[in-house]
Protein backbone atom coordinates (compact mmCIF):
# COMPACT_ATOMS: atom_id res chain seq x y z
CA UNK A 1 0.00 0.00 0.00
CA UNK A 2 1.20 3.30 -0.92
CA UNK A 3 2.47 5.43 2.00
CA UNK A 4 0.09 8.82 2.71
CA UNK A 5 1.47 11.50 1.01
CA UNK A 6 2.92 15.04 2.46
CA UNK A 7 0.02 17.49 2.38
CA UNK A 8 2.37 20.04 1.39
CA UNK A 9 4.17 18.30 -1.41
CA UNK A 10 1.98 15.21 -2.44
CA UNK A 11 5.01 13.64 -2.04
CA UNK A 12 5.68 10.21 -0.22
CA UNK A 13 8.46 11.45 1.98
CA UNK A 14 11.37 9.37 3.36
CA UNK A 15 9.87 6.39 2.34
CA UNK A 16 10.18 3.21 -0.48
CA UNK A 17 8.18 2.33 -3.12
CA UNK A 18 7.94 -0.90 -4.79
CA UNK A 19 7.90 -1.01 -8.47
CA UNK A 20 9.46 -0.34 -11.28
CA UNK A 21 10.92 3.00 -11.63
CA UNK A 22 9.65 4.55 -14.38
CA UNK A 23 5.71 3.26 -13.44
CA UNK A 24 6.40 4.56 -9.96
CA UNK A 25 7.89 7.68 -10.90
CA UNK A 26 5.14 7.86 -13.03
CA UNK A 27 2.61 8.37 -9.86
CA UNK A 28 4.50 11.47 -8.69
CA UNK A 29 3.62 14.91 -8.77
CA UNK A 30 5.37 16.56 -11.76
CA UNK A 31 7.89 19.60 -11.28
CA UNK A 32 8.14 18.29 -7.78
CA UNK A 33 11.66 16.61 -6.41
CA UNK A 34 14.67 18.55 -5.97
CA UNK A 35 17.74 16.60 -6.67
CA UNK A 36 17.61 12.71 -8.45
CA UNK A 37 20.80 10.42 -7.79
CA UNK A 38 20.30 7.55 -10.22
CA UNK A 39 22.84 4.24 -10.08
CA UNK A 40 21.05 2.18 -12.89
CA UNK A 41 22.35 -0.96 -14.39
CA UNK A 42 25.09 -1.07 -15.73
CA UNK A 43 24.79 -3.90 -18.31
CA UNK A 44 27.97 -5.05 -17.48
CA UNK A 45 27.70 -7.88 -20.33
CA UNK A 46 29.68 -10.73 -18.32
CA UNK A 47 30.42 -13.29 -20.62
CA UNK A 48 31.77 -15.80 -18.15
CA UNK A 49 32.69 -16.47 -14.39
CA UNK A 50 35.61 -14.24 -13.45
CA UNK A 51 38.12 -16.50 -11.91
CA UNK A 52 41.07 -15.23 -9.75
CA UNK A 53 45.20 -16.69 -10.23
CA UNK A 54 44.82 -18.89 -7.18
CA UNK A 55 41.30 -20.20 -8.56
CA UNK A 56 38.40 -18.72 -6.81
CA UNK A 57 35.77 -17.39 -8.17
CA UNK A 58 35.37 -13.34 -8.12
CA UNK A 59 32.14 -12.12 -6.57
CA UNK A 60 31.17 -10.39 -9.53
CA UNK A 61 27.97 -8.29 -10.63
CA UNK A 62 25.68 -11.02 -12.22
CA UNK A 63 22.30 -10.32 -10.94
CA UNK A 64 19.54 -10.86 -13.07
CA UNK A 65 18.66 -6.88 -13.02
CA UNK A 66 21.97 -6.34 -14.70
CA UNK A 67 21.00 -8.17 -17.50
CA UNK A 68 19.22 -7.01 -20.85
CA UNK A 69 19.34 -8.83 -24.27
CA UNK A 70 20.92 -6.45 -26.25
CA UNK A 71 22.14 -2.33 -26.55
CA UNK A 72 19.05 -1.82 -27.71
CA UNK A 73 17.01 -3.09 -25.56
CA UNK A 74 19.11 -0.91 -22.50
CA UNK A 75 18.92 2.18 -24.58
CA UNK A 76 15.20 1.87 -24.02
CA UNK A 77 15.23 1.25 -20.70
CA UNK A 78 17.28 4.33 -20.12
CA UNK A 79 15.33 6.35 -22.64
CA UNK A 80 11.77 5.50 -20.27
CA UNK A 81 13.47 5.95 -17.27
CA UNK A 82 15.16 9.27 -17.52
CA UNK A 83 11.99 10.65 -19.23
CA UNK A 84 10.09 9.91 -16.14
CA UNK A 85 12.78 11.84 -14.31
CA UNK A 86 12.73 14.90 -16.22
CA UNK A 87 8.98 14.82 -15.32
CA UNK A 88 9.07 14.75 -11.97
CA UNK A 89 12.27 17.05 -11.59
CA UNK A 90 11.95 20.48 -10.94
CA UNK A 91 12.70 23.24 -13.29
CA UNK A 92 15.73 24.10 -10.69
CA UNK A 93 16.50 20.65 -10.02
CA UNK A 94 19.84 18.76 -11.02
CA UNK A 95 19.95 15.05 -11.44
CA UNK A 96 23.37 12.55 -10.47
CA UNK A 97 24.03 9.39 -12.74
CA UNK A 98 26.71 6.91 -12.01
CA UNK A 99 28.21 4.28 -14.03
CA UNK A 100 30.83 2.56 -15.28
CA UNK A 101 32.88 2.17 -18.71
CA UNK A 102 29.77 -0.38 -20.23
CA UNK A 103 27.09 2.12 -19.87
CA UNK A 104 27.99 5.42 -18.49
CA UNK A 105 28.57 7.13 -22.43
CA UNK A 106 25.33 5.32 -23.75
CA UNK A 107 23.69 6.99 -20.77
CA UNK A 108 25.53 10.74 -21.51
CA UNK A 109 24.25 10.15 -24.91
CA UNK A 110 20.80 9.70 -23.50
CA UNK A 111 20.85 11.97 -21.83
CA UNK A 112 21.96 14.59 -24.10
CA UNK A 113 19.28 13.73 -26.53
CA UNK A 114 16.44 14.33 -24.10
CA UNK A 115 17.56 18.05 -23.19
CA UNK A 116 19.36 17.50 -20.31
CA UNK A 117 22.04 19.73 -19.98
CA UNK A 118 25.44 18.16 -18.40
CA UNK A 119 27.32 20.41 -16.14
CA UNK A 120 30.46 17.87 -15.02
CA UNK A 121 32.02 14.64 -15.08
CA UNK A 122 32.92 13.87 -11.93
CA UNK A 123 35.60 10.71 -11.97
CA UNK A 124 35.78 8.45 -8.63
CA UNK A 125 38.40 7.47 -8.29
CA UNK A 126 38.43 3.99 -6.12
CA UNK A 127 41.43 3.82 -3.73
CA UNK A 128 41.18 0.54 -3.32
CA UNK A 129 39.51 -1.34 -6.64
CA UNK A 130 39.51 -4.44 -6.73
CA UNK A 131 42.53 -5.94 -9.13
CA UNK A 132 42.37 -6.98 -12.90
CA UNK A 133 43.13 -10.54 -11.96
CA UNK A 134 43.80 -12.13 -15.59
CA UNK A 135 46.16 -8.86 -15.64
CA UNK A 136 45.12 -8.43 -19.15
CA UNK A 137 43.70 -5.11 -18.59
CA UNK A 138 44.17 -1.66 -16.43
CA UNK A 139 42.60 -1.59 -13.56
CA UNK A 140 39.22 -0.47 -13.50
CA UNK A 141 39.64 1.76 -10.99
CA UNK A 142 37.14 4.59 -11.54
CA UNK A 143 33.47 5.31 -12.29
CA UNK A 144 31.94 8.19 -13.95
CA UNK A 145 29.01 10.43 -12.33
CA UNK A 146 27.46 12.80 -15.14
CA UNK A 147 25.60 15.81 -13.28
CA UNK A 148 23.34 17.91 -15.30
CA UNK A 149 20.70 20.25 -14.76
CA UNK A 150 16.83 19.63 -16.55
CA UNK A 151 17.70 21.50 -19.67
CA UNK A 152 19.91 24.48 -21.45
CA UNK A 153 17.95 27.02 -20.69
CA UNK A 154 17.31 26.82 -16.55
CA UNK A 155 18.29 29.56 -15.06
CA UNK A 156 19.06 28.62 -11.54
CA UNK A 157 19.88 25.36 -9.89
CA UNK A 158 21.58 24.54 -6.44
CA UNK A 159 25.36 24.16 -5.79
CA UNK A 160 26.82 24.82 -2.55
CA UNK A 161 30.29 25.95 -3.57
CA UNK A 162 31.37 27.31 -0.46
CA UNK A 163 30.70 23.75 1.13
CA UNK A 164 32.57 21.98 -1.08
CA UNK A 165 35.32 24.08 -1.11
CA UNK A 166 35.50 24.04 2.66
CA UNK A 167 35.98 20.26 2.57
CA UNK A 168 38.82 20.23 -0.06
CA UNK A 169 40.89 22.31 2.13
CA UNK A 170 39.88 25.76 0.85
CA UNK A 171 40.46 25.06 -2.50
CA UNK A 172 37.80 24.71 -5.20
CA UNK A 173 36.28 21.21 -4.94
CA UNK A 174 37.88 19.28 -8.46
CA UNK A 175 36.13 17.11 -10.31
CA UNK A 176 38.31 14.04 -9.70
CA UNK A 177 37.08 12.56 -6.45
CA UNK A 178 39.41 9.95 -4.37
CA UNK A 179 36.77 7.92 -1.93
CA UNK A 180 37.46 4.26 -1.17
CA UNK A 181 34.92 1.37 -2.59
CA UNK A 182 32.35 0.60 0.48
CA UNK A 183 34.26 -1.70 2.96
CA UNK A 184 34.82 -2.88 6.28
CA UNK A 185 31.98 -2.25 8.17
CA UNK A 186 29.90 -0.45 5.60
CA UNK A 187 29.32 -3.02 3.71
CA UNK A 188 26.08 -4.43 4.28
CA UNK A 189 25.92 -8.20 4.21
CA UNK A 190 23.52 -11.28 4.74
CA UNK A 191 24.42 -14.80 5.37
CA UNK A 192 28.00 -13.35 5.33
CA UNK A 193 27.39 -12.26 1.63
CA UNK A 194 27.26 -8.88 0.27
CA UNK A 195 23.74 -7.99 0.23
CA UNK A 196 24.03 -5.81 -2.68
CA UNK A 197 26.84 -6.14 -4.89
CA UNK A 198 27.46 -2.61 -6.15
CA UNK A 199 26.62 -0.60 -2.80
CA UNK A 200 28.02 2.57 -3.10
CA UNK A 201 29.86 4.50 0.01
CA UNK A 202 28.01 6.59 2.04
CA UNK A 203 31.17 9.40 1.62
CA UNK A 204 30.60 9.33 -2.14
CA UNK A 205 26.62 10.47 -1.62
CA UNK A 206 27.65 12.93 1.32
CA UNK A 207 29.20 14.62 -1.51
CA UNK A 208 26.96 14.69 -4.10
CA UNK A 209 23.63 15.59 -1.39
CA UNK A 210 25.73 18.29 0.10
CA UNK A 211 26.82 19.90 -3.05
CA UNK A 212 23.90 20.28 -4.64
CA UNK A 213 20.59 19.98 -2.27
CA UNK A 214 19.78 21.75 0.76
CA UNK A 215 18.30 21.02 4.27
CA UNK A 216 14.63 19.95 3.79
CA UNK A 217 14.79 19.23 0.17
CA UNK A 218 13.48 16.14 -1.49
CA UNK A 219 15.70 13.37 -2.93
CA UNK A 220 14.62 10.34 -5.14
CA UNK A 221 16.75 7.57 -5.97
CA UNK A 222 15.03 5.16 -8.79
CA UNK A 223 17.38 2.55 -8.07
CA UNK A 224 17.15 2.58 -3.99
CA UNK A 225 18.82 -1.05 -3.63
CA UNK A 226 20.51 -1.47 -0.34
CA UNK A 227 19.50 2.63 0.59
CA UNK A 228 22.60 4.78 0.68
CA UNK A 229 21.28 7.62 -0.81
CA UNK A 230 18.38 6.98 1.62
CA UNK A 231 20.54 6.83 4.68
CA UNK A 232 22.79 9.92 4.23
CA UNK A 233 19.70 11.88 3.24
CA UNK A 234 18.55 11.56 6.22
CA UNK A 235 21.89 12.13 8.58
CA UNK A 236 21.58 15.40 6.22
CA UNK A 237 18.11 16.63 6.96
CA UNK A 238 17.01 16.25 3.24
CA UNK A 239 13.86 13.80 2.66
CA UNK A 240 14.41 10.68 0.14
CA UNK A 241 11.92 8.51 -1.93
CA UNK A 242 13.69 5.11 -2.87
CA UNK A 243 12.23 3.42 -5.41
CA UNK A 244 13.81 -0.04 -5.62
CA UNK A 245 11.80 -3.29 -7.40
CA UNK A 246 13.47 -5.99 -5.60
CA UNK A 247 11.62 -6.44 -1.92
CA UNK A 248 14.72 -8.11 -0.26
CA UNK A 249 16.75 -4.87 -0.83
CA UNK A 250 13.47 -2.76 0.06
CA UNK A 251 13.58 -4.94 3.43
CA UNK A 252 17.45 -4.37 3.45
CA UNK A 253 17.10 -0.72 3.02
CA UNK A 254 14.29 -0.15 5.17
CA UNK A 255 16.07 -1.81 8.29
CA UNK A 256 19.51 -0.10 7.73
CA UNK A 257 17.24 3.45 7.79
CA UNK A 258 15.19 2.85 10.45
CA UNK A 259 18.33 2.23 12.55
CA UNK A 260 19.32 5.66 11.80
CA UNK A 261 17.82 8.54 14.68
CA UNK A 262 16.29 11.52 12.86
CA UNK A 263 19.16 14.34 13.35
CA UNK A 264 18.58 16.40 16.21
CA UNK A 265 21.58 18.78 15.22
CA UNK A 266 20.09 22.78 14.16
CA UNK A 267 20.10 23.69 10.57
CA UNK A 268 22.71 26.37 10.56
CA UNK A 269 25.17 23.43 11.25
CA UNK A 270 24.54 22.04 7.51
CA UNK A 271 24.28 24.97 5.64
CA UNK A 272 27.21 26.81 4.28
CA UNK A 273 26.52 30.64 3.65
CA UNK A 274 27.05 31.96 0.29
CA UNK A 275 28.18 35.33 -0.40
CA UNK A 276 25.60 34.84 -3.68
CA UNK A 277 22.10 34.39 -1.25
CA UNK A 278 23.51 37.21 1.29
CA UNK A 279 21.91 40.16 1.39
CA UNK A 280 23.79 42.51 -0.83
CA UNK A 281 25.33 45.56 0.95
CA UNK A 282 26.68 48.24 -1.11
CA UNK A 283 30.23 49.82 -0.88
CA UNK A 284 28.38 53.07 -0.02
CA UNK A 285 26.54 51.76 3.08
CA UNK A 286 30.00 51.40 5.22
CA UNK A 287 30.90 54.74 4.03
CA UNK A 288 27.36 56.33 5.23
CA UNK A 289 27.47 54.54 8.35
CA UNK A 290 30.87 55.71 9.04
CA UNK A 291 32.61 51.86 8.83
CA UNK A 292 35.00 53.25 6.34
CA UNK A 293 35.73 57.24 6.43
CA UNK A 294 35.98 59.69 3.71
CA UNK A 295 39.61 59.83 2.44
CA UNK A 296 40.55 56.79 3.95
CA UNK A 297 43.08 54.73 2.39
CA UNK A 298 42.42 51.40 1.46
CA UNK A 299 45.50 49.16 0.08
CA UNK A 300 45.87 45.92 -1.76
CA UNK A 301 47.21 42.56 0.15
CA UNK A 302 50.90 43.23 -0.54
CA UNK A 303 50.33 47.31 -0.17
CA UNK A 304 51.72 47.48 -3.90
CA UNK A 305 48.51 49.60 -5.02
CA UNK A 306 46.47 51.69 -2.67
CA UNK A 307 43.66 54.03 -3.61
CA UNK A 308 41.61 56.67 -1.67
CA UNK A 309 37.89 56.93 -0.21
CA UNK A 310 35.65 59.64 -1.93
CA UNK A 311 32.24 61.05 -0.36
CA UNK A 312 30.58 59.62 -3.04
CA UNK A 313 32.18 56.42 -1.94
CA UNK A 314 34.18 56.22 -5.45
CA UNK A 315 38.24 55.56 -5.05
CA UNK A 316 40.95 57.14 -6.55
CA UNK A 317 44.06 55.93 -7.24
CA UNK A 318 46.01 58.19 -9.55
CA UNK A 319 44.01 58.81 -12.73
CA UNK A 320 41.67 55.89 -12.09
CA UNK A 321 38.75 56.97 -10.35
CA UNK A 322 35.29 54.71 -10.07
CA UNK A 323 33.98 52.03 -8.22
CA UNK A 324 35.65 49.36 -5.83
CA UNK A 325 35.42 47.13 -8.43
CA UNK A 326 36.54 49.44 -11.62
CA UNK A 327 39.52 50.86 -9.63
CA UNK A 328 41.52 46.98 -8.86
CA UNK A 329 40.69 46.04 -11.59
CA UNK A 330 42.11 49.36 -13.81
CA UNK A 331 45.42 48.68 -11.35
CA UNK A 332 45.30 44.93 -12.61
CA UNK A 333 45.20 45.54 -16.01
CA UNK A 334 41.93 43.38 -16.25
CA UNK A 335 38.25 43.51 -17.58
CA UNK A 336 37.36 42.75 -14.24
CA UNK A 337 38.25 42.43 -10.27
CA UNK A 338 36.19 41.75 -6.90
CA UNK A 339 36.58 44.83 -4.99
CA UNK A 340 35.49 43.06 -2.30
CA UNK A 341 38.34 40.58 -2.20
CA UNK A 342 41.21 43.22 -3.61
CA UNK A 343 41.13 46.28 -1.11
CA UNK A 344 41.90 45.99 2.51
CA UNK A 345 42.05 48.87 5.27
CA UNK A 346 44.56 49.10 8.23
CA UNK A 347 43.03 48.23 11.47
CA UNK A 348 44.33 49.75 14.90
CA UNK A 349 47.34 47.33 15.10
CA UNK A 350 48.32 48.37 11.61
CA UNK A 351 47.53 44.92 10.31
CA UNK A 352 45.24 44.82 6.38
CA UNK A 353 42.45 43.27 6.86
CA UNK A 354 39.69 42.71 3.96
CA UNK A 355 36.54 45.07 3.53
CA UNK A 356 34.84 41.88 3.26
CA UNK A 357 35.08 41.73 7.37
CA UNK A 358 33.54 45.28 7.33
CA UNK A 359 30.49 43.91 4.88
CA UNK A 360 29.99 40.90 6.92
CA UNK A 361 29.81 42.87 10.19
CA UNK A 362 27.31 45.26 8.83
CA UNK A 363 25.30 42.57 7.76
CA UNK A 364 25.20 41.09 11.58
CA UNK A 365 24.81 44.58 13.01
CA UNK A 366 21.21 45.44 10.79
CA UNK A 367 20.77 41.77 11.24
CA UNK A 368 21.22 40.81 7.55
CA UNK A 369 22.49 37.35 7.99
Amino acid sequence: MKPPDDPKTGLPLDTILTGDCADVLATLPENSVDLIFADPPYNLQLQSELIRPNQTLVSAVDDEWDKFADFAAYDAFTRAWLAACRRVLKDDGTIWVIGSYHNIYRVGAVMMDMGYWILNDVVWLKTNPMPNFRGTRFTNATETLIWAQKSRDQKRYTFNYHAMKHMNDDKQMPSVWQIPICSGAERIKVDGKKAHSTQKPEALLYRVILSSSNVGDVVVDPFFGSGTTGAVARKLKRHFIGIERSADYVAIARQRIDAIAPPTIADDLLITPSRRTQPRVKFSALVESGYLAIGQTLYDKKRDHQATIHADSTLRSGDLKGSIHKVAAGLLGQSACNGWDFWHFEDQRGELVSIDTLRQQYRADHHLL
